[in-house]
C-alpha cells in the first residue's frame, strides 16, 4: 500500500469518525443542558410547593445525574461503542456494590421515605430510636438529633424508621398528667377543690379541654387524684414543673398530706 492509498483511508476514516465524534459532542451537550434545565425546572416547581430544602436538593440532583447517564449512553452510542456490554458491566458492577453496601443503601431508602413522608421536620422534638431530642438535620443517610442536655446525637435512618418515632411537636396542643396521692383522712371534695383552684390560677392552662380532675385509684397508703389540664405544647414542661411545686405548697396550706411510703418496725424480745 502506498502512501496515497494510506492518506486516503485516513482522510476517509476521519470524516466517518470525525463526523461520529462532532454529533456525539453535541448529543452531550445539548443532552446536558436539557438535564440541567429539567433539573432546575424539577427543583422550582418544589419551591412553588413549598417542598423541604433537603428533598428538593436530594430530587434535583437523581434528575440531574440520571438524565446525565441516558445522555452518556447515547453519545458513545452515537461513536460506534456497544452500550449494551457497558451497560451490562455497569450493571453487575452496581449489584456488586449495592450487596457491600446495603447497610448504607437502607438507610439512603429510608432517608428517601422521611424526606418523603415527613414524620417530623427540623425543629421537632422527636423520640426514635431509643433517643429524644430536637430535630437538627435531615440528611440523607442520618438524621441528627440535639438532646436537652445539648448532646448531639447522629442516628442512621433505617434505625429510625425501623421503630416507633413519637412526634411530640407534631401538635399545637399538649395534656399534662399529674398525679397527686393524698391520705385517706383527707377530705376528697377540698382537695379536688384547692387542685382545681392551682391549676386555673396558671395561665397557660387552656379553657379547652376542659381541665379533668378525678380520682384514679386507691391505692396502698394514698388516694390518688389524677390532674389532667391542656396546654399549648411549648408550655408543655414549664406547666408542669410549676404545677408540681404550686401544687404542694398550696397542699401544706391547706393542711392536706401528701403520703409517703413508709414502714412499721416492730421489735419482740425473745426471752
Amino acid at each position: 500500500m502506498n502512501f496515497e492509498e494510506t492518506l486516503q483511508k485516513l482522510v476517509d476514516l476521519a470524516a466517518i469518525y470525525g463526523i461520529k465524534i462532532v454529533l456525539a459532542l453535541v448529543i452531550f451537550i445539548v443532552g446536558r443542558w436539557i438535564a440541567k434545565s429539567l433539573s432546575r425546572l424539577t427543583e422550582k416547581t418544589m419551591v412553588k410547593r413549598h417542598v423541604d430544602l433537603a428533598l428538593q436538593h436530594f430530587i434535583s440532583s437523581i434528575v440531574y445525574y440520571g438524565l446525565l447517564v441516558f445522555v452518556l449512553i447515547a453519545a458513545l452510542s452515537q461513536v460506534g461503542i456497544q452500550t449494551a456490554s457497558l451497560i451490562a458491566v455497569v450493571g453487575a458492577a452496581g449489584l456488586a456494590i449495592g450487596l457491600a453496601l446495603q447497610g448504607s443503601l437502607a438507610n439512603f431508602a429510608a432517608g428517601f421515605l422521611i424526606l418523603m413522608f415527613r414524620p417530623f421536620k427540623i425543629g421537632d422534638y422527636i423520640e426514635a430510636a431509643g433517643t429524644s431530642g430536637t430535630v437538627e438535620k435531615i440528611m440523607i443517610f442520618t438524621t441528627e438529633l440535639l438532646t436537652p442536655d445539648n448532646k448531639k446525637v447522629i442516628i442512621p435512618n433505617g434505625a429510625v424508621t425501623s421503630s416507633n418515632i413519637v412526634n411530640y411537636s407534631a401538635k399545637d396542643t399538649r395534656r399534662v398528667d399529674l398525679v397527686i396521692g393524698i391520705s385517706y383522712g383527707d377530705d376528697i371534695d377540698k382537695a379536688k377543690s384547692v387542685l382545681r383552684e392551682v391549676v386555673l390560677a396558671d395561665q397557660r392552662v387552656l379553657p379547652e379541654p376542659a381541665v379533668n380532675i378525678a380520682v384514679s385509684q386507691l391505692a396502698d397508703s394514698s388516694v390518688n387524684i389524677i390532674v389532667r389540664p391542656w396546654v399549648a405544647t411549648g408550655d408543655y414542661w414549664g406547666v408542669y414543673w410549676d404545677l408540681t411545686e404550686a401544687i404542694k405548697k398550696r397542699l401544706d396550706q391547706e393542711g392536706i398530706s401528701i403520703p409517703f411510703p413508709q414502714r412499721d418496725v416492730h421489735l419482740h424480745q425473745a426471752t
